[in-house]
């Protein structure tokens, strides 16, 4: 049967940043809890031997969901407002149900796939991942949540309208989205494959169940057990060569027990060739905490395989003034001496000189106008420019760009807050209610 995990702490995988705000301080707190991995049961066929039935997970639906989705403008993306959901878990006989979907959906084969399932059926994955690579699928991490769902998005209602075939309207979350277990395979069967700073891909090793007739010895149960065992790393082996995965990920997935499990880190995900993007960012999205905020992460290369994380934050300061917030890792290598954010050739909005430290991450802040964040969102994307003292005290200036892709609708919501001059609903409408712990990879 299936076995859920309970939440824990990544060490340097996941922090979670917690803002107490006053003009030149924040407190970081650092906290990471993260949703259950569904298993990979392994059906096999020796001494009339068969996989249980797969339990119900709260929050996921109890079998494989596909339907085709859209959404506002670059909601999938630049350019893109319509996608493939695939959620729930991954029942025994799914990937006969989504050949059957992707054969009857005409018109969707440019669409990406976008996953959410804690995993399921084993070599029902890998099935579904040799369809994705015969379609030669685009794929993301990402939560579907359906426009017309006023419940739990897996009630009976909503699970109906999912299932009736048509296009829903919907909109698309990366944060806290996740493709664990059998769910990876699915992904991995993509010939582009994008997981998101704030989303996560989950793997451990299959668990293989045996139901014997008879009265097999102990040794014949070992013996059985060993070749099934054996089967399933050449089966995993197999298909990770075969998609183009360094074998350094089947090695991983073997240390990991069933009942354990590890979230492949920014790092890992390069290096094994799953997502090899140097640079990656999030849209800019509210968070709709108690004091809601507007979020935006990326993560940059080093010149190893190491990379950085940022974040910018928006948040309520007074009524004629937001504060602007930059969070960034420390590089050991160097000391930062200034940041500024440029919008075209306007004048660039610069950070304060002092940051403030805590453990890895230094806070920089700034306070600007309202009409400033309007015209951030008016440009498809800012230049940042970090100056850094070097050892022998020269000074690196670098600079890059980042998208306002989301910046105009989140800015929208918060602005309405700020508008109260503090008076912050539990729920600010347009979101989805209450947040998970807010997650920051820092690899």
């Amino acid at each position: 049967m299936e076995r859920a995990g309970t939440a824990f702490t990544v060490s340097n995988c996941l922090v979670t940043l917690t803002e107490l705000v006053s003009a030149s301080t924040l407190v970081i707190g650092m906290k990471a809890r993260v949703i259950a991995l569904a298993v990979g049961l392994l059906a096999v066929s020796r001494i009339a031997v068969a996989a249980p039935s797969v339990p119900d997970l709260p929050g996921h639906a109890p079998k494989l969901q596909i339907y085709v989705a859209k959404g506002p403008a670059d909601s999938c993306g630049p350019g893109c407002d319509r996608w493939i959901a695939v959620e729930g878990k991954v029942e025994i006989g799914a990937a006969a149900r989504v050949r059957q979907f992707l054969k009857k959906a005409k018109g969707t084969e440019q669409l990406p796939f976008f996953f959410h399932s804690p995993g399921g059926s084993f070599r029902d994955g890998l099935a579904i991942g040799r369809i994705l690579r015969e379609r030669r699928a685009v794929a993301g991490v990402g939560k579907t949540v359906v426009s017309a769902c006023a419940g739990t998005q897996i009630d009976d209602q909503c699970l109906k309208l999912k299932a009736a075939g048509g296009e829903i309207e919907a909109k698309l979350i990366t944060r806290g989205a996740m493709c664990n277990s059998a769910c990876s395979y699915l992904f991995l069967g993509a010939t582009a494959r994008e997981v998101a700073p704030d989303a996560g891909l989950g793997v451990h090793s299959s668990k293989i169940v045996l139901r014997f007739t008879g009265h097999p010895t102990e040794r014949q149960r070992e013996e059985v057990m060993a070749r099934q065992r054996s089967q399933s790393d050449r089966e995993t082996a197999s298909f990770v060569k075969a998609m183009g995965i360094s074998h350094e990920l089947v090695e991983l997935i073997k240390t990991v027990s069933f009942e354990s499990w590890h979230v492949l880190t920014r790092q890992e995900l390069y290096r094994f060739g799953i997502d090899k993007r140097d640079f990656v960012q999030t849209a800019w999205t509210v968070e709709p905490w108690s004091r809601p905020y507007v979020r935006k992460m990326v993560w940059i290369k080093k010149k190893d395989e190491a990379f950085r994380t940022l974040e910018w934050r928006l948040l309520c300061d007074r009524r004629d003034r937001v504060r602007l917030m930059f969070i960034r890792e420390v590089d050991k290598e160097t000391a930062a001496t200034s940041v500024e954010m440029i919008s075209g050739a306007d004048s660039p909005v610069a950070f304060g000189n002092t940051p403030s430290r805590w453990g890895v991450y230094e806070v920089w802040n700034a306070g600007i106008k309202p009409d400033t964040v309007r015209d951030f969102f008016a440009k498809p994307r800012l230049q940042i420019g970090e100056s850094m003292a070097l050892p022998d005290g020269k000074a690196n200036r670098t600079q890059f760009e980042i998208e306002t892709r989301g910046l105009d609708n989140a800015w929208t919501l918060l602005s309405a807050v700020c508008a109260t001059g503090g008076a912050f609903p539990a729920r600010l409408p347009g979101t989805s209610g209450a947040p998970a712990s807010a997650t920051v990879p820092t690899r």
